[in-house]
Order: C-alpha cells, then structure tokens, then sequence
C-alpha cells in the first residue's frame, strides 16, 4: 500500500471513504430529524393533553350538573315525602272525626227509634185497649169524673170579631162532649190553622207563643224560678224523666201519713218533704230528674200534675209533627185545646187523685 492513501474505511485517515466530514453531515441531518420528531410528537401531545383538559372539564362540568340534579330531586323527594305523610296524617285524622260523628249519629239516631218505638207502643196500647164496652179514658176524657167541690163547667171558649185581614176560615163542625158546649175562636183557629201548615214547637208562630204565654209559661211557674226554668227546658228537649218514689211499708202508721194502702193490711207511709219546685211541705210521692243528671228533685202531687199537662200537650204536637195524628184539623184543634184547658185547670192546683 503506498503512503499517504489511508487505511479505507478507518475515519481522519486520508482517502478512506467514511472519514470525519462524512461523519458530522449525517449527525447533523440525524439531530435535525430527531428535533423535528420531538417537536411533532410534544406538539402532538400538547393537543392531545389540551383536548383531555377540554373533555375532563366538560366531564366536571356535567358532574356539577348531575350533583345539582340528584340534589334537587332529593330536596323534592324529601318535599314529597313529608307532604304525603301530612297528607295521610290528615286524612287519617279527618276519617276518626268523620266516624266519631257518623257513631255519634248513629247513637242519636238509635236513641230516636227507641223513643218512636216507645211512643208507637203506647199509641196502639191506647187503641188497643179501647172498645166501646170499656173504652178508654185517656182516649175519651169526657168520661173522666167531673172534680170535686162541683167546679162550674165552662163553655168552650168565647168568640172575636174576626178583623179585615183574617184570612176565611172553614166551617168546623160542633162536637159536644156529653152536656159540655163548644164554640170556636176564629182569631185563635185561624192562628192554628197557619200553624198546621208547618207544626213546631218554637214560638215563632202566633199560635204557639199565645200557648207559651197564657198556658206553659204560667203552668211551669214556681217559687223557685230557677229550678223552674230548667224544667221548662227538660220538658221542651224531651229529656225529663218523672216517677213515683219508692215508699216503705210498714204495719202501723199515723193517718196522717198514710197516702196508699199496702199489702196485707199494710200501708205505705209517704214521707212529708219540701216540694223542690214550689218549697211547701207535702208528702212527695213522686220526683223528677233533669236530662242525664243523677240529682232528683221531690215534688207535691199538684207539681207533678202541673208538669204532665204541659209534657202531654208537647207529647201531642210532637205526635203531629211526625205525622202520627190521622185526624182532620177541627179535631186536631179541639185536642190542643181539651190539652191546654188541662194546663189552666193545673196551674190552678187542681188535679187528679187515684181514687178519682
């Protein structure tokens, strides 16, 4: 090999192909290639990181979204929830008052038949046990005994001038009770007939408040004006309960005591009380009770005949009221008026004894 020609492929040696100018070109080109590289890959990632950044926070944004959804459906739930059950609350308490008032009713309505079908009783009783051989006298009062002393009778009643604007009344046919003369009030049948027409126990109608003020309300007055008025009350409400006093028999008695004979040749001894309604001293043989109260009251005989006058005339137009009286109105008003002819003779002191 001749000197100065190079080693071939050895670099820095002269001549030999792949020296040292060689040798920086491709490493230059191969930075410039790596660099470019970089830069592409970097600005790749760049994009791609941005649009991760871009979609987490869409994402995160979305997740607030939801949170506030889920949040708000659990405050309506939370709403709903307590609105049901303060619903529910409500109707449960809405349905035991509706039923304490419908078993409340019930009871009263019981109450009512009972007291119908106790008055019904005693109306077919009455009929019953009235025949033309032995009729009735509580159905046929002109067969009771006249009182004693022989107290005139009076005529039936006294007759108006009927005023401009009477309406016209029918003609009422006269039934006598035995020897006893009736002649009617045109004044008076005009206001029962007005009253007929809807029958009530209040005294709106001119027909009643005449009964409360010249009849009931004298009837019912006592000396203890208290007491008196709450039997008034009792009496309008049905609610007054009267029965006789439990008496003690005993072999020997002073005849002043002695008010009904016993059994065996015993008579019962009626104790001399002081009548809680009119304050005297008198054997009570009854006593009465206001409505529910466990209180009873003693009364004389001519109390207890002055308060079953007046609870027989209500008992009456309560029979009418519920359509029980079959009986055109001329007898219908003669009843009324034998009924309070019997409170007038009551408030007098007069009544009836049981020996007759």
């Amino acid at each position: 090999m001749p000197l100065g020609e190079g080693v071939p492929g050895v670099p820095g040696v002269p001549g030999v192909p792949g020296g040292a100018g060689g040798h920086g070109s491709e490493s230059c080109s191969l930075s410039r290639l790596r660099s470019s590289s970089l830069e592409k890959g970097s600005e790749i990632l760049r994009e791609q990181l941005t649009a991760a950044q871009r979609e987490l926070q869409l994402k995160g944004e979305e997740c607030e979204r939801l949170s506030r959804v889920r949040d708000q459906l659990e405050q309506e739930l939370e709403e709903l929830t307590a609105s049901l059950f303060e619903e529910a609350n409500k109707m449960v308490h809405e349905a035991s008052r509706k039923q304490a008032a419908a078993e409340k009713q019930l009871r009263e309505a019981q109450g009512k038949i009972d007291v119908l079908q106790a008055e019904v009783s005693a109306l077919k009783t009455l009929v019953l046990t009235s025949t033309p051989a032995s009729p009735n006298p509580q159905l046929h009062p002109q067969l009771l005994p006249p009182a004693r002393g022989g107290a005139p009778r009076r005529s039936g009643g006294h007759v108006r001038n009927k005023s401009a604007g009477s309406p016209a009344l029918p003609p009422a046919p006269l039934q006598p009770m035995g020897k006893e003369g009736r002649e009617l009030d045109s004044v008076l049948y005009a206001e029962f007939l007005s009253w007929k027409e809807q029958p009530s126990l209040e005294r709106t109608s001119a027909f009643m408040n005449r009964v409360y003020r010249e009849d009931i309300g004298p009837c019912l007055s006592f000396t203890r004006r208290e007491l008196a008025e709450a039997v008034q009350a009792a009496v309008e409400s049905n609610s007054l309960s009267v029965e006789p006093v439990a008496l003690q028999t005993l072999p020997v008695v002073k005849a002043s005591a002695v008010d009904r004979g016993g059994p065996n040749g015993c008579r019962g001894q009626v104790e001399t009380r002081r009548c809680a309604l009119s304050g005297l001293c008198c054997p009570c043989t009854h006593r009465i009770r206001l409505g529910d109260s466990d209180v009873y009251y003693p009364i004389s005989p001519s109390s207890r005949a002055r308060i079953t006058a007046v609870c027989n005339f209500f008992t009456y137009v309560r029979y009418i009221q519920q359509g029980l009286v079959r009986q055109d109105a001329a007898q219908v008003f003669w009843e009324l008026m034998r009924l309070r002819r019997e409170m007038s003779v009551a408030k007098l002191g007069v009544y009836w004894t049981e020996e007759g």
